[in-house]
């Protein structure tokens, strides 16, 4: 595994760093050495594997690490465009895709973002990033880095990634340019690359191939989409889009936008599915707008709007329209304050300087010139509005005149989190106002209707569906095949899928895959996921550890004195005396039956045999499945 750049101090605590490597032979993972007993009889670990099957312990992650080969086709031939999706369609996150242009050999990547984790599937990982390995093996041929928008999914892996595949240069927009910026001062030990700011409607030349980037509408500004023209014709790529409409007649700016990508031969079409799930058309921003903006005029208490720090275009709308009616604004959230820092820098919020007010002067205002921006509308333990639902706010107390506003919809697993949200603010007997009650939310992806307009417009040869997880890009593939898109000429993915397109008329997909295993961030290292250490990990979260010390005779195989017991996340040794007590004299006859006649003593084998009998022993007094780790000593 390779280091991950340190980032910069900050007041988060730093997960300890783990500087020497695991051992590949751990406690729970045996191997049968011969001894010079000669003894036979079964294989040491039995007892513990046959635990975990009746357990039924889930694995670290949904996908395993390939034992075989890796992949790596040969360059495309001049006639060929080669599309291969590191991550992103297999999940919602690490976005990634590799364009080849046969004809010049130049490859081209589309975004470069992060997934976060759950602690129950990855307990101790930071990020899954995009396996980047083929890029690695073709970084003289990377180009360039086009970066669609600036939500972390898209930008997020930069710092991790990038130096891996020969830092080459960031092609986006003003706006993302400063975020990708900001973000890299986290880590000032990484290089930063260079940035080459791009407008839409503007054609530029990348290695020796042209690229032209349109607008589309999405939650943040200055998201867009790229054309990337080659000999057999254009590849389309939309990245995360809705379409702004009226009622499901498309704006004449998105006519106009989508009529001129119409024009061009396009042979390869990739479109965004993370709402593909969903009928029809999605609900406008300007009716969010709208709604919002009823609500901060006749609300007669404080008003508390919990949104995404990402969705830049409410916020300033938002902050706008409590300016409009003498309101003052407290932003509370880290990514809220650094987000509105940007969007002031570029241009896109103008206010007076007293419209933004600290939260420790927030007694020194009406209740109701008070408007809150806050982030923790998903329930996250430490953001703010969790803080102020469970009273651990320095300035903020909720009462029964405020009015709280949860801006964003539930991200599926999120829903136990957000529920106990609304359980803690309702204890204030607030008034809540959510996504399912009011037109407070519209999403930034669009639904199956605008999906299909969309492809018509485009009119390619060819299609995939990407940007989601299978299910979803299932969804989009047969809403488009059900709108009369040839079956055939629709491939669903899997990260790591290779896709030639011959002579702009012939799709060809290899058997085999590159290296798409998951790539994850953990602590300051960077690599392939290592199932042992997450299992391992998450036995400790789920049955805790057993730790047996004790001496042995290394001339008699005897036990010197009574071993030790340290047990942590297992049972309360206070409350445990008699388990303990047939522990211990367990222990001590295994190890001296073990060592019967063994000349010399063969600590590992003991070892191997104590562990397989005391996690027997263990699970049947208390049908759980500690970690059992014995350190003998001999002497």
């Amino acid at each position: 595994m390779n280091p991950a750049p340190a980032p910069a101090p900050s007041p988060v605590r730093s997960r300890p760093r783990e500087d020497q490597p695991r051992p590949s032979r751990g406690p729970r993972r045996f191997e049968h050495r011969g001894r010079s007993g000669g003894r036979g009889g079964p294989r040491p670990g039995g007892a513990t594997r046959h635990i975990q099957r009746i357990l039924r312990r889930p694995t670290a992650l949904s996908t395993r690490v390939s034992r075989a080969a890796d992949y790596y086709p040969e360059p495309a031939g001049p006639t060929t465009v080669r599309i291969i999706p590191l991550g992103g369609v297999e999940e919602v996150g690490r976005n990634m895709i590799a364009v080849e242009v046969g004809a010049t050999g130049d490859i081209i990547v589309f975004d470069a973002g992060f997934q976060f984790v759950s602690e129950d599937t990855s307990p101790g990982v930071d990020y899954i990033l995009p396996n980047t390995k083929y890029l690695e093996k073709n970084a003289p041929r990377v180009k360039g880095v086009i970066i669609t928008h600036g939500h972390l999914d898209h930008i997020g892996g930069i710092p991790f990634v990038m130096s891996r595949f020969g830092t080459p240069p960031i092609y986006t927009q003003n706006l993302t340019s400063i975020m990708i910026q900001r973000r890299q001062e986290e880590y000032p030990d990484v290089p930063k690359p260079e940035m080459i700011e791009v407008e839409v409607g503007q054609t530029v030349t990348i290695g020796s191939t042209r690229v032209k980037f349109f607008p589309v509408t999405h939650s943040i500004p200055s998201s867009m989409g790229v054309s990337v023209e080659t000999p057999q014709g254009h590849v389309v790529i939309t990245g995360d889009l809705k379409l702004d409409h009226n009622d499901g007649i498309p704006s004449e700016r998105e006519q106009k936008t989508w009529g001129e990508i119409g024009k061009d031969k396009n042979i390869f079409f990739i479109a965004d599915s993370t709402n593909a799930e969903k009928d029809g058309f999605s609900i406008p921003e300007k009716r969010v707008n709208q709604t919002l903006e009823d609500i901060i005029k006749t609300v007669s208490g404080r008003l508390i709007i919990g949104t995404f720090a990402s969705q830049f275009e409410r916020m300033v709308h938002i902050i706008e329209i409590a300016e409009k009616y003498g309101k003052k604004i407290v932003t509370e959230g880290r990514s809220i304050k650094t987000n509105l820092e940007i969007a002031e820098k570029t241009g896109l919020l103008k206010i007076d300087k007293g419209t933004l007010i600290p939260a420790q002067d927030i007694g020194n205002y009406p209740p109701d010139k008070i408007v809150i921006l806050s982030t923790g509308a998903q329930g996250e333990e430490f953001a703010a509005l969790m803080r102020i639902a469970t009273k651990q706010h320095k300035y903020i107390t909720l009462s029964e005149r405020d009015t709280i506003v949860l801006s964003s919809s539930v991200i599926p697993g999120n829903e136990i989190a957000v529920q106990k949200l609304k359980d803690n603010l309702y204890r204030h007997g607030v008034t809540l106002i959510h996504y399912r009650s009011s037109d407070v939310h519209s999403t930034g992806h669009g639904n199956t209707g605008e999906l299909v307009w969309i492809n018509k417009q485009v009119g390619a040869k060819f299609f995939m569906p990407g940007y989601g997880y299978y299910s979803m890009l299932c969804c989009h593939a047969k809403a488009v095949e059900q709108s009369g898109f040839p079956k055939a000429n629709i491939i669903i993915p899997d990260n790591g899928t290779v896709i030639d397109i011959e002579n702009g008329d012939t799709m060809n997909v290899h058997k085999q895959k590159v290296p798409s295993a998951p790539m994850v961030v953990d602590g300051f290292t960077i690599g392939d996921i290592q199932e042992v250490v997450i299992r391992d990990r998450q036995s400790l979260a789920k049955d805790g550890m057993f730790v047996i010390i004790a001496s042995v005779n290394l001339k008699t195989g005897k036990l010197r004195k009574s071993p030790d017991i340290i047990s942590r996340g297992f049972i309360y040794l206070r409350e445990s005396q008699n388990l303990l007590n047939e522990a211990r004299i367990l222990i001590k006859k295994t190890v001296e039956d073990s060592t019967h006649n063994m000349n010399p003593i063969d600590l590992d084998y003991v070892k191997n045999n104590l562990t397989d009998v005391i996690a027997g022993f263990l699970f049947t007094r208390t049908n759980k499945a500690p970690m059992v780790i014995p350190v003998l000593i001999g002497m």
